[in-house]
This record gives structure tokens, sequence and C-alpha cells, in this order.
């Protein structure tokens, strides 16, 4: 009897500890990814979420949080990135943060569509309403559409989660934005969390659709991995922010500038017209100022106009003014802050201004400077007659031998300069010799 308590202890010992086992193998199997949004939403953000969510379906993650800090942008890339987290096979928490951070403008619409919102403290959400990004100006009734089109994208995504629907359509339609508490009394969002750790304790055991399908949620004591940002997406990024994209702009056109003032050089030409596309690149997903735009064309105009007309600096003049109003019209940076920094434009301006001016005060030397070769650079030199001229004969200029005629006599080996060039004979007449 004994032997047989015995065996029994020993096979409940053996069971417990494959069952510890099994359990402590799926805990630490089980990871979380994290990818950081930080920035306006643009085909870039938009291509590095797409990604970092078919990774999270590969790895069979637990869940992907996404770290949203944004202050809104372009309405395409947040529909491919709503669209991309609805139809994700893992569960998708948006979690705004970290403290400081908003969700402003098309973030708004990206945390409606995730199963699971956050934010953490001191944090906001909201001023949803649609801007005309571009430049063109849309009309009322066109603005009317598209505030509609997005009120009713906003509700259906917050009531699919569950969500305050009508303080969605109060962001869109007024640009209502509130902190995190006030979110989460309203029903805007689901929870709030201090910090990553706090978000993945407090989630663990929540039930959320993911595909139509319930699932719950397995955070608690998961490896948590980030997902990087590659090289493609940081250049994609980091060009769309207005200061770079202006930077570019600039670059751009002082290139073409210089091949229009030294043509053939090519490197300065190529090397503008990239920069140029890539600033219009980026331009496609900021708020334009149509005006600003125009105003920095005009600049360029002017500067062109430099080389070819003797303006005596008016032109330059009048290209610096447009310049430095076009450059501070050209965002709108009341539109989720995205304006140029005066510590970038500033300095851009100033230098930019003086490249053009050193160009165009070149070519102004250039076209009145002596041509010093070919037929006019004779004109004026000095040489010695090789034969006597009555009125035809030989002179000696620039080491070398000329058929030459004068109205007065000339003695061979007096000093002789020369008046005109006429086809490849030379007008001369007696030169004073010096002392």
């Amino acid at each position: 009897m004994n032997k047989f308590n015995y065996c029994i202890y020993i096979a409940i010992f053996i069971l417990v500890g494959l069952s510890l086992g099994s359990s402590g193998a799926g805990a630490a199997g089980r990871q979380v990814l994290v990818l950081p949004a930080v920035g306006s939403i643009n085909p870039g953000l938009a291509e590095f979420i797409q990604d970092g969510i078919q990774t999270a379906e590969k790895d069979q993650a637990e869940a992907l949080v996404i770290q949203l800090d944004t202050p809104g942008g372009l309405e395409s890339s947040m529909r491919q990135i709503a669209q991309a987290i609805n139809n994700a096979k893992v569960p998708v928490i948006v979690y705004v943060s970290p403290r400081g951070a908003r969700a402003a403008s098309a973030g708004v619409l990206i945390t409606m569509a995730a199963p699971v919102a956050a934010m953490a403290p001191g944090t906001n959400i909201g001023a949803a309403h649609p801007v005309s990004v571009g430049m063109g100006k849309t009309d009322k009734v066109m603005g009317q559409k598209v505030v509609n089109d997005m009120v009713a994208y906003g509700r259906a995504l917050a009531t699919d989660r569950g969500r305050n629907a009508d303080w969605v359509e109060k962001s869109i339609r007024k640009s209502a934005s509130i902190p995190a508490t006030q979110a989460l009394r309203l029903k805007v969002i689901d929870l709030m969390a201090d910090d990553l750790p706090d978000l993945l304790q407090k989630v663990n055991g929540r039930k959320v659709m993911v595909g139509g399908k319930p699932m719950v949620l397995h955070t608690a004591g998961a490896t948590v991995r980030y997902i990087p940002e590659g090289l493609r997406t940081r250049i994609l990024k980091h060009i769309a922010d207005p200061n770079i994209a202006f930077i570019l702009m600039m670059i751009g056109l002082a290139g073409l500038y210089f091949e229009l003032a030294h043509p053939g050089v090519v490197l300065p030409g190529v090397v503008g017209a990239i920069c140029l596309l890539l600033a219009l690149f980026a331009f496609q997903t900021l708020p334009i100022n149509f005006i600003g735009l125009l105003l920095i064309i005009l600049a360029f105009i002017f500067f062109i106009l430099e080389i070819y007309v003797i303006s005596y600096g008016m032109l330059t003049l009048a290209g610096v003014a447009s310049l430095f109003f076009g450059a501070t019209m050209l965002f709108r940076g009341s539109v989720g802050g995205m304006g140029i920094s005066w510590t970038v434009l500033i300095p851009t301006v100033i230098i930019v201004s003086l490249f053009f001016a050193s160009i165009a005060y070149l070519v102004f030397r250039m076209h009145f400077r002596r041509s010093m070769s070919g037929a006019q650079g004779m004109v004026g030199e000095r040489g010695t007659a090789y034969t006597s001229l009555a009125p035809e004969g030989q002179v000696f200029v620039h080491g070398e031998y000329w058929q030459a005629f004068s109205v007065e006599p000339i003695a061979p080996g007096e000093p002789i300069e020369v008046e005109q060039v006429i086809e490849l004979k030379l007008k001369v007449r007696k030169a004073a010799k010096t002392q």
C-alpha cells in the first residue's frame, strides 16, 4: 500500500511539473510587438505600419502596439492605415504616448480603428476637421462633401468598436479636442495607462474582436519587441517634414538656377532636379499655401531674369523679398502645427539668396568683361610692323603674323595698335613708343 501511494505521488509530481513547464513555455513564447508611429501621417508611415502588421501576423504575436504621436497628415495614408488595422489578423492596440503626445486630425480615426484604444496621462486627441492639402483650394460644396464623407467614415469606425461616435463627429465638424482623462470619461478610448508595462497589464484578459472573431488578450508576462524603422521608412518620413521639404526645394531651385547660368555643368542640374522631385513628393502630404508657392516661383523667375536683364541688382532684391515672403507663407502652420521653423527658414533664405546674388554678379561681370580671345580679343592689342604698310603689309601681334592695312604709312619695326578686325585682316595704326 505504501508503495502504491508512493507511485501515485510521483505521478502527480511529474504531471504538475509538466503542467508548470508547459505554461511557463507558453508565457515565454508569447510576444508583443511595439511599433513607434511618430510624425505626420504620410505614405512612409503608412507603409511602415502595414509592414509592422504583416510582421506581427507572421510572428503570431499576441498583439501589436502602435505608439502614436502625430499632428495629422494625409487622408489617403490614414485610410490605408485604418484599413490595415481593421483587416489585421492580430489584435492592434493604438496607444497615444508618451506624456505630451497627441492623436490629432487623422490620428483620431486611426485610434478609432483599433480594437483597443488607449492613452497615456497628459496626452490629447481631436481636431479631426479635414483641410485642403496641396495647391488646390476646395469650394464650399466640395468642402461639405469632404467633411460629410469623413464624418460617415469616423462614425462607422467608432460604432464598430463601441466608442462615442457623436464625439468623433464633433471632432471632425468642429475640430473638438480633449485630454486623455476626458476621452476616457466620454468613452472615446477604452483605457488609460501610465506606460507600456501598465498598458500590457491592463489589457491582459480583455476580449477584442479581430477579423470578426472574438479573441482574448494574454499580454501579461509577454516578451516585448520593438519594430525599428527601416532606411526606406526613415527617408520617406523625413522628407515629409516641412523643414526638410523646404530645404530640398531651395536646393532644387538653386541647382537648376546654376545650370541655367552655366549650361553644360550638368551635376548641379541633376542634383537640383532630384531634390525638387523629392520636395514635390513631400508637398503632397503637407498643407501648402498656393500663394506662398507662387511667390517662391516668382523669386526664381526674378533671379533668372537677372542673368539676362541689366537691372543693377533690382531684380535680385525683388527675388530675395519674394523668396522670404513666399517661404513664410508656404505652409499653413496652423494646421496641425506643420510649419517651417524660423531657425531653418531665416538661414536657408539668406544662404540661398546670397548664392543667387553671387551667381548673378559673376554673370554680370562676364557680360561686361572685354573678350580676351578670338577676333574681339585682338582689338587694342599692340605689336610691330613686320613689313612696310603702304597701305597693306604684315604685322606681328600676339606671337603671330597677320595681314594688315593702315590709313597712314608705317615703316617696318614701328609699333602698331590694332583698331579693328575685318575678317582675317587687321586695321592698325601707329602706336606711341613706350619708354
